[in-house]
Formats: C-alpha cells, structure tokens, sequence
C-alpha cells in the first residue's frame, strides 16, 4: 500500500472548515456533501463488487462529494458463504483498492468489508482519509442472530477527528432501536456524523408500497439527530441476494440522510437502484461535553431514571 502514497505529493489537500472563535449553529456550520453510493452487490464476486465500488467513488467525486458512503460488506456481500473462507485481513488487498481510489480522486471513503482477523471474521467498517489513509476500522456490534456463524461480535467503538468534522462508525443492525445504545455512545463521544454502510434487505414480494422501512430506520436515526444534533446517514446495497441463509431476499437501496432537521435524503427503494444519492449535510456544531450532554438532554425531557413500561 505504500506505493499508492507516491502519488500524495500531487493531490491537493482537504479544505477545513473555518470556525470562528465562538460558534453559532447559524453562523458556522459548514456544508459537507456526503455520496451515498447504492451498489448492486453480488454474493461471491468481490472483484466486480469492487470495481463498482470505485466507479462510485470515481462519480462521487466528479460530483463534487467531500465523502462518499458505500454499503456493508460489499467485498462478498452479507453472509454469503464465501467470506467464511475467503475473507482477507484489513489492511489487505480488498481495503487498498479502496484506498487507492480515495487518493485517485482526492475523497474520503467510508465502506464495509469482511476481515479475516485472529482465525475470526468479522462484518468490518472502515473509513478513508483522502490521502487513502485508514482512519479507523471498526467491527460490527449488534449482529443478527443469523449472521452470527459468519461474523464475530466487535468490542470497540471510536470517533476520529477529520476535515469535514468528528465522524464516528458503525453498520446496519447497530443503529436499530434496540442497539441504539451504540449511537448514543458514538455521540456522547463527540461524533458529529454517524456513518453507517448497511445491507437493508427485504423478502422478494416486498415493494415500495408496502415499504416497512420508515419505522425502522428514520425514527432511530431522527431520535439521534434529535436528541444530540448529529447527522446519521447509512448506505445500502441492492440486488437479489444469491447464498446463504437469506438467499431469494433483495437489499433494496433506499439509503438515507437525518439530521436534526429530518430526513435530508433518501434513495430509491428498488433492488434495481444502483445510484448515487447527493445529500448536502450542514456540519452540526455541537458545543456540549461530558456532563454537560446530560444536562442538555434533561432539557430535552430525556429521562435516565426509567425502565421501560
């Protein structure tokens, strides 16, 4: 990987944001434009996953996007047998082609992978400098029961300090309403974007019409953005899943943007809408730390001292 750093000398660095001393919501934020980038994800063929891959970091950045956000495991894709075997460890040849295009194109890549680590695999996420740096790598927490034989339980949660702002990661079933616990902790760490590369799937009969998703996934992200001012955005992939334990379901796009405001933007819902979805995100300013989030939450009506009815 070393290699893709020769070119860094040519690349033209990463504008900060500029804050002024005493930040304001109105006044400060800066805009970041995230891509997210709907793939058709096919079970068993990391090589075209990829290639797809860095076409749409390749669009992503012709559009002008600071970060582009690409779905969960889109190396093999989610539980298909394949990775049992064939996952590879991060930093490892999948992880630098990634790399490479995030330095090609000078933009941050956050995208999830399979990694082999330790004799165990595990449902990885890992976000991009646009210098095609690893920033961090994070393992998924909250897994399916039936994903469980394929991947093992991750034990650490991190935010990282970027140009476009505190990013913290985490994937798909992490930000259900009974793993949001994660993202709580991800914003009590100070995160100002949660980004999160998903495999949102249906059963086949399943169409826009009857779509079960708004629940399920705009009101955990919406309480959130709501409760600390953060923006969520999750990417996912598309295509009929071919192998393992949800074989004859699709991963129907429809990724999706919050932040305080509501939802900034949603993709299709389509297991044939690969695309890039644009979502315009104003940095969110979060001035409270520590202790201090807690009080704003008391002012919130958030209450701590309560078990559920």
């Amino acid at each position: 990987m070393a290699s893709l750093f020769a070119f860094l000398k040519n690349k033209k660095p990463v504008s900060a944001p500029v804050s002024p001393p005493s930040p304001s919501p109105a006044s400060t934020a800066a805009t970041v434009r995230i891509g997210l980038g709907q793939l058709l994800v096919e079970g068993g063929e990391p090589q075209r996953n990829l290639e797809r891959a860095a076409q749409m970091i390749a669009d992503a950045a012709q559009q002008g996007c600071d970060l582009v956000l690409l779905p969960e495991t889109l190396d093999f894709a989610w539980t298909h047998p394949s990775a049992l075997t064939e996952a590879l460890p991060i930093p490892g040849a999948f992880s630098d082609v990634l790399c490479q295009e995030a330095l090609r194109h000078n933009i941050m890549v956050c995208a999830g992978l399979t990694e082999h680590l330790n004799g165990r695999n595990y449902n990885a996420a890992i976000l991009i400098s646009a210098q095609g740096e690893i920033l961090t790598k994070y393992h998924k927490i909250n897994l399916l029961t039936v994903e469980q034989p394929f991947y093992a339980v991750g034990q650490t949660l991190n935010v990282v300090d970027t140009p476009l702002g505190k990013i913290g990661v985490n994937v798909c079933a992490d930000n259900y309403l009974e793993g949001l616990s994660i993202g709580h902790t991800l914003a009590r760490m100070g995160a100002e974007f949660i980004l999160a590369p998903a495999s949102w799937t249906v059963d086949y009969s399943i169409t826009e019409e009857n779509d079960p998703y708004q629940q399920k996934w705009v009101r955990p992200f919406s309480i959130l953005a709501q409760l600390y001012n953060v923006a969520v955005l999750s990417t996912t992939s598309v295509g009929y899943i071919v192998g393992g334990p949800y074989e004859g379901k699709k991963s129907i796009g429809c990724s999706l943007a919050v932040d305080a405001s509501g939802v900034r933007a949603q993709g299709v819902f389509n297991e044939f809408a690969g695309q890039l979805v644009v979502a315009d995100i104003p940095r969110p300013v979060r001035p409270e730390q520590g202790t201090a989030i807690g009080d704003m939450l008391r002012r919130k009506g958030y209450r701590f001292d309560e078990l559920p009815a």
